[in-house]
């Protein structure tokens, strides 16, 4: 069960955000699975809080597309259909190519420094997956914090979360993880070059693979 969130001791601002937070690990966790519906009478018990800021909580999650409100239903998590996922990884592979191929162009040495060591760490966690998952989202999410793209950031953070809906992860797949390497230390041999647009490109195919991956 749940810890209690002491709502006397926060802001309802800052207890919603804490409960949208909890309810998204929960999501992300598969303790609240894609198409179940939510229990908002047991979610507040469990969590020790009353409703009001449990569905302030669920309205966040609902902009973010983590949650889908059924009028006179309820709320449910998001299931994600095979075109969902299709065009999610479209968006992605767009948005995350062109702060790259910006990256590629104005980021300086020690920028790149940045990158080179999260793509080593790569290299070193290729047979541990849970890592694996946690650097390859912190190198992708490092591009888009040096292209600087406040706008850009948000819409790939709300994109990723929803891609977590997928039950068919891309690095699920046998080989995938070796696959991914492979393209990584692609990326990271054009980034070093300074080739916007085989950056650009790379990344693009990147997001192919992973989709194709995903989706067999």
């Amino acid at each position: 069960m749940a810890l209690p969130l002491a709502e006397s001791q926060l802001s309802p601002r800052a207890l919603y955000q804490d409960v949208a937070e909890r309810l998204r690990q929960q999501i992300f966790n598969r303790e609240l699975e894609p198409g179940s519906w939510i229990d908002e009478q047991k979610l507040a018990a469990d969590y020790g809080i009353s409703r009001t800021p449990l569905r302030e909580a669920l309205k966040v999650l609902a902009v973010e597309g983590l949650v889908t409100m059924k009028v006179r239903r309820g709320a449910y998590v998001t299931e994600m259909s095979t075109e969902d996922v299709r065009q999610v990884y479209h968006l992605l592979a767009l948005l995350e190519s062109d702060a790259a191929a910006w990256v590629a162009c104005h980021a300086d040495e020690a920028q790149l420094g940045q990158l080179r060591t999260l793509h080593e760490q790569l290299e070193r966690e290729v047979h541990q997956r849970e890592f694996f998952f946690a650097t390859n989202e912190a190198f992708h999410m490092q591009i888009l914090a040096l292209a600087g793209n406040r706008w850009q950031q948000q819409m790939i953070s709300d994109l990723r979360k929803v891609m977590k809906l997928n039950r068919h992860h891309s690095l699920f797949k046998e080989g995938r993880l070796i696959e991914s390497l492979e393209e990584h230390r692609a990326i990271m041999r054009a980034f070093e070059a300074r080739d916007a647009e085989a950056v650009r490109q790379l990344m693009q195919a990147h997001f192919d693979n992973g989709l194709a991956a995903a989706a067999a």
